[in-house]
């Protein structure tokens, strides 16, 4: 069961650095919604990461999957919504915003406003790949990893066991 949890770390650690590449080299800045984003990924992976590490049978897997599951459902939302805000941009004020002042104000951004200092407009498409815009990407990258994370909720053990 180290499968899953190896997948989701590798597929956060990936979305992470694109995301530092899309910033420092294609100097594109990160909206609230994307540090969001950022911090979703980023909790999904440590949780994967502990997981991981830790190998927990039945009712610890069950626990690790839950909490991914969530951590996946919140990064849903919230790329759900920068995705709708990229459409109908009339519909949403971003720039300084309440949202923007409390993520800059985490410890996050201090610690690493490279990666968690929201700066951007979340209206702003400034790159796409295959029509799709950064939001979308991450909501897609999202539902895959919740859906194994709901995998990793549901399985049962089908190893025997000695007695």
């Amino acid at each position: 069961m180290k499968l899953p949890f190896f997948s989701i770390l590798l597929s956060c650690i990936a979305v992470l650095a694109f995301a530092q590449y899309l910033q420092h080299v294609q100097g594109l800045l990160p909206c609230p919604l994307c540090v969001a984003q950022r911090l979703a990924f980023g909790l999904l992976g440590l949780i994967a990461l502990i997981g991981l590490i830790h190998a927990p049978k039945n009712i610890g897997r069950r626990i690790y999957g839950f909490v991914m599951v969530t951590l996946a459902l919140l990064g849903t939302i919230v790329a759900a919504r920068h995705a709708w805000l990229i459409r109908y941009p009339e519909s949403f004020e971003c720039g300084i915003s309440p949202e923007e002042a409390f993520l800059n104000a985490l410890p996050f951004a201090a610690w690493w406003p490279g990666m968690f200092e929201a700066n951007g407009d979340c209206a702003n498409v400034e790159w796409r790949f295959l029509a799709l815009t950064i939001p979308d990407w991450s909501l897609l990258t999202f539902v895959s990893l919740g859906a194994i994370s709901i995998y990793l909720l549901l399985a049962r053990n089908n190893r025997t066991r000695p007695f």
